[in-house]
């Protein structure tokens, strides 16, 4: 978790150019900093934008993951604002080049040790789901078995298998 001081929020971007990858742009707001505004400022701000987050405060610290990083673990630079986090997971779409390749990836952010390991969800391919009809809404790591477990929008709950890249089983 960031610190209780502190609010953390992610969002899929789209590369400027649309060239280059899509990331997921991670950000840590004050919320002592944060200021209310009028819902007319922002009524039509979001289709004049690109950005995907409003806000009158600019926030603490951020930086951004590729979501077309390979599996495996990279070395990444964060913000020391982010340090006191253990563990962040993150969802982050990804395209596949045919319907037996993942279309999503679990993103495993350790931003004390500067890493994000990447786990494909190799059951989550054009094949076995309905891509954009369906999606992986969230995970989390369970507590007691340390795998990750999380639910989606026309998916149900799971649990991940131990290497967190294929569903174990499907939970009630």
């Amino acid at each position: 978790m960031i610190p209780p001081e502190r609010l953390g929020i992610w969002c899929p971007e789209q590369a400027a150019q649309q060239l280059g990858d899509p990331y997921l742009r991670v950000l840590c707001f004050d919320p002592d900093q944060l200021q209310e505004f009028p819902l007319e400022d922002v009524a039509g701000w979001f289709k004049q934008s690109n950005e995907r987050i409003y806000s009158a405060a600019e926030p603490a610290a951020e930086f951004e993951v590729s979501c077309a990083l390979t599996a495996g673990i990279h070395r990444i630079q964060t913000p020391p604002e982010f340090h006191a986090v253990d563990e962040l997971l993150m969802i982050a779409s990804r395209p596949a080049a045919n319907k037996d390749e993942p279309s999503a990836a679990v993103l495993v952010l350790r931003p004390k040790t500067g890493e994000v390991e990447v786990l494909e969800q190799k059951w989550f391919t054009a094949n076995r789901c309905d891509v954009g009809y369906q999606w992986i809404a969230r995970v989390a790591r369970d507590p007691v078995t340390g795998r990750i477990v999380g639910d989606g929008i026309r998916l149900g709950k799971f649990e991940l298998s131990e290497d967190g890249q294929d569903v174990a089983r499907w939970l009630e």
